[in-house]
């Protein structure tokens, strides 16, 4: 595929029907009302020059090279400021305007360097190509004048340059950190001839707010700011449409190559998730796919005490599926078992799946999703009939409150974070329910109306008690409730207690009782209301509780099936909604049917010629805790670091050390390998062909840039390894396992490779009845017919705070890094984020006698860790928080076993701990005595 180059119509659409006709150069065009001439001019092939403007970024008409004549206008106005009107005549091309063009050009050429045969930007560079559009062959002006040639360049990023002598003022880069990213890092200082560009307080970019998202660097029409990677291996010859194997958002990508060498990730413009924006992760951090920590050859040994030894792919496959075989044999069919990945694409998650059920004998497979949103599956289907969020992203351009609970968007979802923020500056209202002063709270241009500082553990409490609010105070949608919903009267009787009152849950939640209810108000009286959380709701005891309750609230209340309301689960990782969607549960195949349902299992054993078990199998920790007793004996790990990131890292390895046989699919040897047997080397997303599902169900094509370094694709080694156990399993491309799950799953059936390489991307239900897919669910009924009410009852968690462990701690994600941090550190993100750090409010810190930068111990009931301090009033007084990206600090040596009374999700929220001080930052002065 050669380069794309998107077309630029200079500013952004406007909303609406075509209704305006203009005629331009001779040709007529009808576009929307407030249309700009520019944009106007290039809905039918004529392009005006242009340099201050582009199509994601508000028109700005600085430049002056967009002049136009308008019969009856005086002067020459700017086509990007001009909006059309009714009969409007314009002419874009005249001698006056070329001279006019070459004029404002010279200026510009006149104080740039003239390294266009030598520039990393050469045959990239906007100017340079509009420089030869309005003909400039000369300046008049000469070179010798007053310049900004001598202007220093600020590499202090790790991905990208300033370089000030190329730079034009433009104002690009500065509008799009403030349109499309929200951060506001950059600005315009000075006026006329002084004026320039400055990052923050006028430091560097390192030391600004810039949160290295790259939009400014696409803004960029010169190579003022220019990747790095670009000025090392020269510019892209040719592009890869793909999706980003990060977070839940699920951006497209051009993925921009000389030959199969990744040069940059440019966010795709017609992506439906993120419309041309991005953040660090995706459109920096790309690196660890070929950073030279990859394992690319299978290893194998007898004992984990045993050094490894490379082998080729057949030895090892063979060895796996005969030890899968042996131990079977000794110990039974249900002694061996898998576990699928969320980083992995969903045909790879769906032969892991078959390869247990079908090959193995047994249900024995769960995913990563297990510790992460299994209560969303649980408690969304319970109440609407399906296991994953209502609207697509773009729905909350419509949302008039936002309701955000137990999630931090701007680190972990950041690219639909900028989404929320422009919303929120346009004048919807925002409630923030956590126990942290995330960014959401308060940032430029941004505050939430209410921040609910709910203390971890008692989500239920809050929920319940907004309920009670609407209930009682007469907020309740009973037009829908009567025609959607069932069980309303018993939750009504069950919520109008006043043990739900805010006032009641005062002193369990933390929350002011009248904030409480200004916050409800404010909720259940918008037009349009939105719900968006995170694992801060799911990691609980009471996850798929709290998940019911939040289902219950949006039902009372009529936020359901438009746009602009819905309950959504803001997906940790890549494909967590497709590993489940592939049926990893044990108790569910693929589409979210049960194991016992006699019908769906027929038709998965006709197609699949295997006998499938009616009793759900294992769940993680169930495997954990029968490899402890004996009788689970082997495991195959796709694509995940248990070790790292499942609470109780000692039970963890310790069940790894008593099995048989552990085997690791990965790209790096990680902390669990260090307890495997075998390990098959992955494939990054750049060798990877298949499909992604987001957040919001919408399913991306991910396309290979090359082919895999390791010589075969995940899905192959996973299909030899069923043959070598005597089960057939063979396919010739990832393009028909999706011709599989097609056929086997009604939501999926209408989806295929062909499909997706048409329009782009789908959501799911994508099917006879949506064959364009379902941006928004349950609009005209529930997928269970009618949405049903839950009684959600409080129980208080077990884990409280005591005399020896008096504070609570709580984890979660920062923005430059991912998960365990296999991948981000790897890459220049470890400029930012070197270590995990205990955050710890003054108060807490002052009475252990902690400074800022102190290292210490972090200690529970379970075990004990030692990071640095990091001392911060975002944390309430009690509650510590910290990351799991860095094993050194192996932050889930101290988690618990507490876990989800449905689901298992582990209560990573939620956990007592003592805070001890081991090694000051710098040695306290000793005092001075005075005589």
């Amino acid at each position: 595929m050669s380069l794309i180059k998107e077309k630029d119509y200079g500013t952004p659409a406007r909303p609406g029907e075509a209704t305006v006709a203009v005629e331009i150069d001779g040709k007529t065009v009808t576009v929307p009302e407030g249309t700009s001439v520019m944009r106007a001019a290039a809905e039918v092939g004529i392009d005006i020059p242009k340099l201050c403007a582009t199509d994601n970024l508000e028109p700005f008409g600085s430049c002056r090279l967009c002049l136009v004549d308008i019969d009856g206008r005086k002067g020459s106005p700017a086509s990007c400021t001009t909006p059309v009107a009714p009969g409007m005549k314009v002419r874009t091309q005249t001698p006056k305007l070329a001279e006019l063009r070459r004029g404002v050009m010279e200026l510009y050429i006149s104080d740039h360097p003239l390294d266009c045969l030598t520039c990393p930007a050469n045959g990239d560079c906007e100017l340079q190509d509009m420089a030869g559009v309005v003909g400039l062959r000369e300046v008049r002006y000469g070179f010798d004048g007053e310049n900004h040639l001598d202007e220093p360049t600020d590499s202090s990023n790790p991905y990208f340059d300033f370089d000030a002598s190329k730079c034009i003022s433009c104002s690009r880069c500065v509008r799009a950190c403030d349109e499309v990213q929200g951060t506001f890092a950059l600005t315009l200082e000075g006026r006329g001839f002084d004026t320039k560009i400055a990052a923050g307080a006028g430091g560097s970019f390192m030391e600004s707010d810039c949160v290295s998202c790259g939009a400014c660097v696409q803004a960029c029409p010169t190579s003022t700011l220019q990747e790095r990677s670009v000025v090392q291996l020269g510019m892209p010859n040719r592009t890869v449409l793909t999706t980003c194997a990060y977070c839940g958002v699920g951006c497209s990508f051009k993925a921009e190559l000389r030959g199969d060498e990744a040069v940059r990730m440019v966010p795709y413009k017609d992506g439906k998730a993120n419309e041309g924006h991005s953040c660090v992760k995706g459109r920096f951090a790309f690196g660890y796919a070929s950073h030279p920590d990859r394992q690319l050859k299978p290893m194998m040994r007898e004992r984990i005490t045993d050094p490894w030894r490379e082998v080729e792919w057949e030895e090892a496959i063979g060895y796996v599926g005969r030890r899968m075989l042996e131990i079977q044999s000794l110990h039974g069919v249900g002694a061996i078992g898998g576990i699928t990945s969320s980083r992995c694409t969903n045909e790879e998650v769906y032969v892991v799946q078959k390869m247990v059920r079908a090959a193995f004998g047994n249900n024995n497979v769960d995913t990563c999703a297990r510790v992460c949103h299994s209560p969303t599956g649980y408690g969304l289907k319970q109440t609407y009939g399906t296991s994953a969020g209502t609207q697509d992203f773009k729905s909350v351009d419509q949302a008039d409150v936002i309701l955000v609970i137990g999630a931090n968007p701007t680190d972990a979802h950041p690219v639909f974070a900028s989404r929320i923020k422009r919303r929120l500056r346009k004048g919807a209202q925002l409630i923030v329910a956590d126990p942290r002063k995330i960014d959401l709270v308060r940032s430029p241009h941004i505050e939430a109306q209410h921040h609910l500082r709910v203390m971890p553990g008692t989500n239920v409490a809050l929920i319940n008690a907004m309920g009670h609010v609407v209930v009682t105070e007469g907020l309740v949608d009973r037009e829908f409730v009567a025609e959607r919903c069932e069980d309303f009267s018993e939750w009504e009787r069950f919520i109008a207690d006043p043990e739900h009152s805010p006032e009641a849950v005062e002193e369990i939640t933390g929350i002011p009782a009248a904030d409480l209810r200004a916050a409800t108000r404010l909720y259940a009286g918008a037009r349009n209301a939105t719900i968006m959380y995170g694992l801060g709701v799911t990691e609980h005891s009471q996850g798929s509780t709290m998940v019911m309750g939040m289902a219950n609230l949006a039902m009372a209340t009529g936020n359901i099936g438009r746009e602009g309301v819905g309950v959504n689960p803001l997906r940790g990782q890549n494909n967590v909604q497709g590993s489940c969607d592939m049926g990893s549960f044990p108790h569910e195949l693929p589409g979210y049917r049960h194991v016992s349902d006699d019908a769906v299992r027929s038709t998965f054993e006709t197609l699949w010629g295997a006998v499938l078990q009616s009793e759900p199998g294992l769940r993680i920790p169930n495997m954990f805790d029968a490899a402890v007793d004996g009788s689970f004996r082997a495991l195959f790990v796709q694509g995940e670091d248990i070790v790292q990131s499942d609470p109780n890292t000692k039970h963890v390895t310790g069940a790894l050390s008593a099995m048989d046989l552990v085997v690791v699919q990965d790209l790096f040897l990680n902390e669990t390998s260090k307890y495997a047997h075998v390990f098959l080397p992955g494939t990054s997303f750049l060798e990877k062909n298949g499909t992604f599902t987001n957040a919001e169900r919408r399913i991306n094509r991910v396309r290979p840039v090359m082919a895999p370094k390791t010589g075969k694709h995940e899905w192959q080694i996973v299909c030899e390894i069923a043959q070598a156990m005597g089960y057939p399993m063979k396919y010739d491309d990832s393009s028909q396992i999706m011709d599989e799950i097609a056929m086997t799953t009604p939501t999926f059936s209408g989806v295929s490779f062909a499909k997706l390489d048409e329009v782009g991307s789908v959501q799911w239900p994508c099917n006879e009845g949506a064959p364009e897919g379902t941006p928004i669910m349950h609009i005209d009924g529930f997928v269970r017919g009618r949405g049903r009410f839950m009684e959600t009852v409080y129980v208080p968690t077990r884990e409280r705070s005591t005399r020896k462990y008096p504070l609570i701690l709580t984890t979660g994600r920062i923005l430059s890094q991912y998960n365990v941090g296999a991948q981000t550190r790897r890459t220049g993100n470890t400029a930012w984020h070197p270590e995990d750090l205990l955050e710890m409010h003054p108060h807490d810190a002052e009475v252990r006698g902690i400074r800022d930068g102190d290292t210490v111990a972090l200690a529970s009931r379970i075990g004990e860790t030692s990071l640095r301090v990091k001392i911060d009033d975002r944390m309430p007084v009690g509650v510590v928080y910290t990351t799991f990206h860095h094993p050194v600090t192996g932050a889930n040596v101290v988690t618990t076993e507490n876990s989800d009374w449905a689901t298992n999700c582990p209560e990573y929220k939620v956990t007592a701990v003592q805070v001890t001080l081991t090694h000051p930052v710098a040695t306290h002065p000793a005092p001075v005595l005075v005589k």
